[in-house]
């Protein structure tokens, strides 16, 4: 789910299917494509989610989350621009079924059909964008595993695979 600007609230029927979707395994990754914080599609996201999962609020994901070194370890979050150092999310127990970006994540993913980038990643050009790749990359290998990797048991390897 990605956005700019505000949206309509979500019906009662739509918010009971997301509530009912999130609390049985499913997996929603919302990013705010403008990162206006407390604007637009950042203040109907964070509204909604309190609708959503009323028992739960959006935090600041520690560097420990397993979001963070689901397969690449990462030390920065990355996207088309740099709002936040970090992820948000909703945690249930030990599951996180929404991860929240305001760094657009997804702009710097972005190719036109001849596969040049369609955005610039500011400041950081295109270390942002890596960072940005690798992100996606463990966000999609987190909503598919959960924290299985939370031992850590697998970090030599990662970091051997790094220095390649």
């Amino acid at each position: 789910m990605a956005g700019r600007y505000a949206f309509e609230p979500f019906t009662r029927q739509e918010r009971e299917i997301l509530r009912r979707f999130l609390t049985y395994g499913g997996f929603l990754f919302a990013e705010d494509t403008v990162g206006a914080q407390g604007f637009g599609f950042d203040q109907a996201f964070r509204r909604e989610m309190k609708q959503v999962l009323p028992n739960y609020e959006l935090k600041i994901l520690p560097p420990d989350h397993s979001v963070y070194q689901s397969f690449y370890l990462t030390g920065s979050i990355g996207g088309r621009q740099k709002v936040n150092p970090y992820l948000e999310g909703i945690t249930i127990d030990n599951w996180t079924p929404v991860i929240y970006s305001q760094n657009d994540l997804t702009g710097a993913w972005s190719r036109d059909r001849y596969g040049k980038w369609v955005h610039e990643c500011v400041p950081g050009g295109d270390l942002q964008r890596k960072a940005a790749i690798k992100m996606g990359i463990n966000i999609i290998v987190y909503s598919l595993t959960s924290d299985y990797k939370k031992d850590v048991v697998h970090h030599p390897f990662i970091k051997r695979r790094q220095n390649l």
